[in-house]
C-alpha cells in the first residue's frame, strides 16, 4: 500500500474512533447537580387544580415538589378541605423567612393568575379564582425552624 493512502486510511480510522467516543460520551448520563432540582410549578399547579374536588386525588408525595428546592424532609397530606406541606429549610435558603419568601416567589411565578394579597415575614397569602370558588394559598412559618404551605378551596 502506498504510504500516502495508508496515512489517509489511518487518519480516517482515527476520525471514526474519535467521533464514536464523542457520541458515546454524550449518551452517558451526567450526575445531577443542585441547579437541576425540579421546578415546584408542577406540584403547585397540581395541588391548586385539585382544590375543587377536596384534594382527594392527591397523595403525600404530590406536594413534595414544592418543598424540594428548599428542604428534603417535606411532610404533606390532605386534611379537612386543605392540602398541607411542612418542611425544614436547608441548603442555600437558610432561614424559614428566606424560604417563605422563596416559596412566595415560586407561587407568584408558577401561578400568574394568583392574587398576592398578604406579603409579610410571617405570612404569604395568595388566592385564585372568584370569591364563590376561591382557592387560598398560604405559606407561613411553622414553629421556629419549619415552613408550612396550606392550600384550601371552597
Amino acid at each position: 500500500m502506498h504510504p500516502t493512502r495508508r496515512a489517509r486510511r489511518i487518519h480516517s480510522i482515527h476520525m471514526i474512533v474519535t467521533l464514536t467516543a464523542l457520541a458515546s460520551a454524550t449518551l452517558i448520563s451526567l450526575p445531577a447537580r443542585a441547579d437541576d432540582a425540579p421546578s415546584p410549578c408542577t406540584a403547585l399547579k397540581r395541588i391548586v387544580a385539585a382544590a375543587p374536588t377536596g384534594f382527594s386525588q392527591l397523595t403525600p408525595d404530590d406536594g413534595k415538589g414544592v418543598a424540594q428546592p428548599y428542604g428534603d424532609d417535606a411532610q404533606c397530606g390532605a386534611a379537612k378541605g386543605s392540602y398541607e406541606c411542612s418542611w425544614t429549610p436547608s441548603g442555600g435558603v437558610g432561614s424559614s423567612t428566606a424560604a417563605l419568601q422563596a416559596v412566595a416567589a415560586d407561587i407568584a411565578s408558577c401561578l400568574p393568575d394568583a392574587t398576592h394579597d398578604v406579603n409579610s415575614p410571617a405570612r404569604q397569602h395568595f388566592y385564585v379564582g372568584p370569591r364563590e370558588a376561591r382557592t387560598q394559598i398560604t405559606a407561613m412559618p411553622a414553629g421556629a425552624s419549619k415552613v408550612k404551605l396550606v392550600v384550601s378551596g371552597k
